[in-house]
Parts: C-alpha cells; structure tokens; sequence
C-alpha cells in the first residue's frame, strides 16, 4: 500500500481510507491509485519526474480558472512525487467508443454527438486555456518549434523505421525533415497546443468530455490537436466523419478568434503527418524496443492513415525521401499483420480509353489488375450504339446474349475474389483494378459495370466505381 498517498489523503481531508486500489496507466510510467473512504474516491498519483508533474499541477489550477472541464487537483508532495486529484470514473471516450460500434463499420449519431462535444472543448483549450498560462512550467519544452519537431521525426527515424527495416538515405531524409519542418513553421503557433489530445485522455462523466494528460502541453498551432484526434489511430474513425468533425471544430474556432479556413487547410495534414510519425515512433519504442506488444496493434491503423493521406493530400513542397518511407510502409504486409486490426478494404473499378493511356495508381501501394478488353465483342461497332455507353440500357441488353463477355467474366470474378479475400486477410486497404477498349465506352464500361456489382453482392468492402472517358 503507497503510504505516502494515504497519509496525504487523511491529512488533506482528516478522514480514514478504507481502500486503495491500483489502476492500469496503460503507456504511462505514472502509478494511479484509486483511493475511497465511506464518504468519497480520489486518485491518487505517483511519478517520480518532478518536472511532470509540476507541469500537470500548475496548469489543472490555471485550467480550472478558466471554467475547463479539468480534475481539480485537491492535495500535492511533489517531494514525494504525489498529488490527489479529483475521481473522473473509468470510461475514456476510446472505451465508450468501442463499446458503441462493437467492431461495427457504421459510426452512430449519438457517439458523432459526443466527438462534436470534444472538438467544440478543444478551441477553448488552445485559446482561453493558453491566455496567461506559464510557458515556463511546460514539459519537457515549452512549445513546439524547430527542436520539438525534429525530436519527433528522429523519434520515428530511430524507433520505428530503422527497427521496422525500412530503407532510406539518412542524408536525404534529414533534408527533407528540415524543408518539412519549415514549412510546419510557417503556421500560426501562438496557441497551446495540449501535445496527446487523443481518445485515451478524455474521460467521459454524466454524458460530459473531461480532459486529462496535458501535462506535456507547450505553445504550437491549433492544427495539431484536432489532428491528433481525429487520426487516433485505433479510434479509425470513418474518414468523412474525420472531414465532419474538422468543420465542426473549425466552427467553434471562430466564436472565439477570427479563423481563415484556407491559411488553416494549407498547413493541418502536415500536421497529421507528423504527428502519424510521432505516434509511429512511440509504438516502436514501446512495441518493438520494449516488447510491450499491445502498442504493435496500432500499427496496421496508422499504416492506413498514411495511405489515406499519401492518396488524397499533396504537400506543397518537396520531399521524395519521405514520401517513399511512406510508400515502403504503406506497402508493407508485415506492418499490416500486427494485433487483431480488421481494416476495411475499398476496391476502386475504372474504365478507361487507351488512346489516353492507362491509369496510374500513384497513391495506393501498387497493387492491383489492367484488364485489355479490346479482345471482347463490341457494341462500338454498330451504328445504334456508337454515341451510346454501356451505361445505357440498349447496350446492356446487346451484352446479354454475348456468350464470350460472360465466360470471360466469370474467369475474371474468380481470380479477383481470389485477391479481394487475400487484401483482406492481410489488411490491405486498397486495390485499384482498370478495364481498358479502344473507346472506353462500351466493353471497358459493362466490365467494369459488371465486377463492381458482383464485388458489392459478395464481399463486406467498399467499392468506388468511375468511368474517365464518360466524365
């Protein structure tokens, strides 16, 4: 039993313990102790780094001054490495997320409701919370400029892609880390940035978010924090509940300061980037270097953020050598492998000309089909269907008595299923398959057509269909 806890309580509030009770701190080295009497429950918490938990106290009193929704802290020896602070319960917002979607794919409207509630609290942290607060007390710095940044990507450097054998110039990366980081220093930093603002740190009582572990909070741009949220790794939100709730926090942004949308937009995925390859760094050090396996389980979520984000978002600068670290994760199966993440896979079906040349898939991992249907009998060729495209109806019924379009497609519906179940086993999130013609109006089309129907009616995945030539 921590004595020191206990005679802290009892001189605090002159009353008995009845119990004290070890809680998990999960990454954390802090100990946390629930501590109850006949009359009322506390934590307790010991961490032997002063400077931590000088940090955490000075800023709950400043928080709470504000009206944020903090634990009061009630006692604290920081001689003795302890303080008392107010009892939240035991459901984080990652907990009542699980327990909600129950490894479902779909996102309720009730847990949308509680993550609007989150992102509305946050401005109020970065603006109000950051107004007279002691940059001086922040741990283990006091914003998050040049050197903060490159103790993160040399975090991810060091733990993760060097012990997950990535390949790279070190040279070269370094150089990109700088022009990176330049152009993270371009965004407005004047704010406090809570540094972990994730699942993990917002407790939820009486149906109301609460905030913890900010203890590592420092000045920065208010773009980290809702990125730090919204790509929270094994949280997986769906991607256009990401989008939602970025407008939403936008929104709440501009009750209290004057926000350009744009200047935001232009900086928050470099954000996201690193702040993905901060928390990369802490898996490989917690999973891979000190064999705490559960922080491997995230791995395979934030492989797919990445791909996500290496898919839809083009930095306005420079950075081959980074971006091919990405493309090795990305591609990687092994990565993809850890834990029990079941990603969900979205296979996008096209139709395309060659006289335009094939598509190229310059965002995924690579993988994937180029069917030529040239081979194939065409519609094209018949005066009645030349300005038609297998999208219409008088060209899917010439198709239906075209024995060599069946027994082809059959042949080619076994091989992709084939594929489709392998990318899910191994928790692949992209597959790209193009059809080709001459035209890529009517062969191309009514194949693509075809697959993207059949895929729908036998597998749980996403599929997203496009024909370029009919655009």
């Amino acid at each position: 039993m921590p004595e020191n806890l206990k005679k802290l309580f009892e001189d605090h509030f002159k009353e008995t313990v009845t119990e004290i009770k070890p809680l998990a701190a999960h990454g954390s080295n802090r100990e946390y102790f629930r501590i109850t009497n006949s009359s009322r429950s506390v934590i307790g918490a010991k961490n032997l780094d002063r400077l931590e938990n000088e940090a955490f106290v000075d800023f709950s009193r400043h928080f709470r001054s504000k009206d944020l929704a903090v634990p009061e802290i009630y006692a604290q020896d920081l001689d003795q490495h302890i303080y008392l602070q107010q009892d939240l319960g035991d459901v984080t917002l990652f907990d009542h997320l699980l327990k909600v979607r129950d490894g479902k794919q779909d996102f309720p409207r009730d847990l949308i409701k509680t993550y609007e509630q989150v992102v509305e609290r946050l401005p109020e942290f970065q603006i109000k919370g950051g107004e007279g607060l002691d940059y001086r007390k922040s741990y283990p710095h006091h914003s998050f400029d040049r050197q903060s940044m490159m103790w993160d990507l040399n975090y991810f450097k060091y733990y993760f892609l060097k012990l997950a054998h990535i390949r790279f110039n070190e040279q070269q990366l370094e150089k990109d880390f700088r022009t990176f980081t330049d152009f993270l220093l371009q965004a407005d930093g004047a704010h406090f940035l809570y540094r972990d603002f994730q699942s993990r740190n917002i407790m939820l009582k009486d149906g109301k978010p609460w905030f913890i572990d900010y203890q590592g909070g420092r000045k920065g741009a208010l773009q980290y924090d809702i990125a730090s949220l919204l790509f929270d790794a094994k949280a997986d939100l769906p991607f256009a509940v990401r989008e939602h709730l970025l407008n939403h926090y936008l929104d709440a942004v501009g009750k209290l300061i004057p926000i350009d949308r744009e200047a935001f937009t232009k900086h928050y995925y470099a954000f996201v980037f690193i702040r993905i390859m901060q928390a990369m760094g802490a898996y490989g050090y917690r999973g891979f270097y000190e064999r705490k396996t559960h922080f491997l389980q995230s791995i395979p979520y934030a492989i797919r953020n990445l791909e996500y984000l290496v898919r839809k978002i083009d930095l306005p600068i420079e950075i081959p050598v980074m971006m091919d670290v990405f493309q090795q994760l990305i591609r990687s199966s092994a990565l993809r492998d850890f834990g029990k993440a079941n990603l969900r896979l979205k296979v996008r079906i096209s139709s395309f000309s060659y006289k335009h040349g094939v598509p190229v898939d310059d965002r995924g991992h690579g993988g994937g089909f180029v069917f030529d249907c040239r081979f194939l009998p065409n519609p094209g060729r018949e005066i009645a269907y030349k300005k038609l495209s297998a999208n219409d109806q008088p060209v899917i019924d010439w198709f239906t008595d075209k024995s060599d379009m069946d027994r082809w497609l059959k042949r080619l519906f076994t091989m992709v299923d084939a594929v489709v179940t392998s990318y899910e086993e191994q928790n692949f999130t992209d597959l790209m398959i193009s059809f080709g013609c001459t035209g890529g109006q009517h062969r191309s089309v009514h194949s693509a057509n075809r697959l993207a129907a059949h895929l729908k009616e036998t597998h749980d995945i996403d599929v997203v269909l496009s024909h370029r030539e009919l655009k």
